[in-house]
């Protein structure tokens, strides 16, 4: 694993923490699904998966604010129609996980560095109560210590309070620690943590390529990091 050990001042990370959606999995055939059912019950014209794949990245409230405003900018959307909307989006996502498919690589790296005795962890904005099931499904429920959701601290990516918590519970510093992401609050988040991060080429970056968001490597595959 010689590209973490050169990300780590020569020594392997003790804390690798991974975002989920983009990054481990690719939820949006699922979330696009989600997302028309419940425009569909508000009588609003389908988003498609294309549309949510620009769209997500942010949590759950702002995805339906998007879909709502039928774009990446959201301001005009009421907070009552937001909450509305959220309610039911949420309950249908519920009993929609039936596309999600785990990205190539991400088994193997995932082996590896449990093998080698590294704490793993999960942070992400999607809501807690959707993750540890998710993950379970996909096959990968038993690799990580730690996960943080959407909802689990009062602020969310690109605020680095998620992994500031987890680097604390680990009793490790971000010289020791790594993050693994494929959007910009990603990358802004292990920045204003001050850990390395890696971006994987293929996730959800609102349509931009992540390497513009300058992490500190991007990777077409996670087991390029082997």
């Amino acid at each position: 694993m010689k590209p973490l050990r050169e990300l780590c001042a020569g020594e392997l990370p003790r804390l690798v923490m991974f975002d989920l959606d983009g990054t481990l999995v690719d939820s949006v055939p699922d979330l696009a699904t989600a997302v028309d059912r419940m425009l569909a019950e508000l009588g609003r014209e389908p988003a498609g998966v294309e549309q949510v794949r620009r769209w997500v990245g942010n949590g759950a409230r702002v995805l339906v604010r998007r879909a709502l405003a039928g774009g990446i900018e959201h301001g005009a959307v009421s907070d009552a129609e937001t909450e509305v909307a959220l309610a039911r989006f949420l309950d249908i996502y519920a009993d929609c996980h039936e596309l999600i498919t785990l990205y190539p690589g991400v088994h193997e790296l995932l082996e590896a560095l449990s093998t080698a005795a590294v704490e793993l962890a999960v942070v992400t904005n999607k809501p807690e109560r959707f993750v540890a099931p998710l993950l379970e499904q996909v096959g990968l429920g038993g690799y990580f210590r730690w996960i943080i959701g959407g909802d689990t601290l009062p602020q969310q990516k690109p605020d680095p309070a998620a992994l500031l918590q987890v680097m604390h519970l680990a009793g490790v510093s971000n010289l020791q620690s790594l993050f693994v992401g494929d959007s910009r609050s990603d990358v802004l988040a292990a920045r204003a943590a001050g850990v390395p991060c890696v971006a994987v080429s293929y996730g959800y970056n609102h349509g931009r390529p992540v390497a513009e968001e300058e992490p500190d490597r991007v990777v077409d595959s996670l087991a390029e990091l082997l």
